[in-house]
């Protein structure tokens, strides 16, 4: 498997780059669309075609690049379906995204909002901003929920095997990757917490909102397409 990890300074955002060196085939998961030329050139230099695009969720501080990418070299885009309409193909908790050899698993994981997935692949976890290193997203905007988050990071993410590689959809500390057993016993904000500590602690965080939350959202939901000041 060919594996890359890209980062966005403006909005801090990782992109992960799956790929299958047999088929030549590759996904992106959370592409921002201010990166899409880097990562096309970054999979064109890998000898790779992009041929599908995973999201976590529809985002708040940045535009994806899923609906450019699509344009311009026709991949699959796969979302919730509590979130984007406008994805190919709608996931739910179980479902498999096949590329080539790859086979990544769907985890529903809401909280941070009501349609954050997860996903599973040659032992990493792509958590999307549901679980963080040493942080989690928050809870506040986008029908998110203290209770759900608690429980996705608790009873799903928390429940993959210890040594699993977790990978975020953000860090603003330069940290890169942690371990599902790390951040079961270093995590701040859920280690050594119960259910009513964490929800106490999360409605309790009073977070200004994102900068770009207003263009960010409705542009997102339409798979980046809604050109908005940012990322563009």
């Amino acid at each position: 498997m060919v594996f890359r990890q890209f980062f966005d300074a403006g909005s801090s955002t990782y992109t992960y780059l799956l790929g299958d060196p047999d088929s030549g085939r590759a996904l992106l998961i959370d592409p921002v669309v201010g990166q899409v030329k880097r990562d096309l050139r970054q999979i064109a230099e890998l000898g790779l075609r992009l041929t599908d695009v995973l999201e976590t969720h529809v985002h708040a501080d940045h535009i994806t690049g899923a609906g450019l990418l699509r344009e311009q070299v026709g991949c699959c885009v796969h979302a919730s379906a509590a979130g984007a309409s406008c994805a190919d193909r709608h996931l739910e908790a179980g479902d498999l995204v096949k590329v080539g050899s790859l086979r990544l698993l769907t985890l529903e994981t809401p909280g941070h909002t009501d349609d954050s997935l997860s996903f599973v692949a040659n032992g990493r976890v792509f958590t999307g901003d549901a679980l963080l290193i040493r942080g989690c997203g928050r809870t506040d905007f986008q029908n998110g929920s203290a209770e759900e988050l608690f429980d996705s990071i608790t009873r799903v993410l928390f429940a993959l095997p210890p040594q699993t590689l977790v990978y975020p959809a953000h860090d603003y500390r330069g940290l890169t990757v942690s371990t599902i057993e790390e951040e079961r016993q270093f995590n701040p904000r859920i280690a050594g917490r119960s259910r009513e500590s964490f929800i106490a602690l999360m409605n309790d965080l009073n977070l200004p909102p994102p900068r770009y939350l207003d263009v960010a959202v409705p542009a997102n939901r339409a798979c980046g397409m809604v050109r908005g000041e940012i990322g563009a």
